[in-house]
This record gives C-alpha cells, structure tokens and sequence, in this order.
C-alpha cells in the first residue's frame, strides 16, 4: 500500500460519500492494518474516525467485506461473541469495510463511517474501484 494509492481512494470514497449527501470519513489501512490515510467531510461525525478505522482494519484481516461478514454472522456466532475479547476496538465488522485488492492480493482496507451501512458500503465500493 503507497500513500498515492491510499489517496487515490480515499479521495474516490469521499467524492461517493458527497455525491449522496452524507457527510463521512474514510480511513485506509495496508495488510498489517497500519493507519496509511485518514480524511473526513465537513460536519462527520467524531465517532466516525473510529468506525471507519476498525472497518477497514476487518476488512484488511479477514479479506471480504465487512458486509459480507455481517451477512454470515449467524454461520459463525462464536466469533462474533468472541471477537471484542481477542481484539478490542479494532475490527469493526460492519458494512462499509472493504478488501483493498491488487495482483489477487490484499493490500489493505478501507473503511467509511457516517452513513447508514449501506450507503458506508457503496462508498467504500466506489473507493476501491479506483485502484
């Protein structure tokens, strides 16, 4: 993960996120789950910094979106009991999380936070389709 990429989609996410009105941010994390890039809109939330950080660190651990995480929840119940003991706020696995994927390989993550979770994971789509 570079910072130009990072940018790139950082950049990309937030200009969805002002597309549909919403005010939020984005954090970029790379394979290990370093913080690379972090932006926010004007008026997001102070939470959102968090959520959007701990949803792309989900992503980036467990290589799929944070949505498609949610949706298999019920498959696995004991991760999701578990998951605040093993690594307290730091993976957030809810919609606006995704995979950072180049060359068939996960770079990193992104993360958004500030919208409803669909629109968190349309965001974090229309970020990573600018790599």
């Amino acid at each position: 993960m570079t910072l130009e990429i990072a940018e790139r989609l950082g950049k990309a996410a937030l200009r969805k996120a002002n597309e549909i009105g919403r005010p939020m941010s984005v954090s970029i994390v790379d394979e290990s789950g370093r913080l690379v890039y972090f932006s926010r809109s004007d008026n997001a939330g102070f939470f959102t910094f968090d959520t959007s950080r701990a949803k792309a660190m989900a992503a980036a651990s467990f290589k799929r979106s944070t949505m498609e995480i949610t949706e298999n929840k019920d498959a696995n119940p004991l991760l999701w009991f578990s998951l605040p003991s093993v690594v307290p706020a730091q993976a957030l696995p809810s919609p606006g999380g995704v995979p950072i994927m180049k060359n068939g390989h996960v770079i990193g993550g992104i993360g958004l936070g500030g919208g409803a979770p669909d629109e968190d994971h349309e965001c974090a789509l229309a970020g990573t389709s600018a790599i």
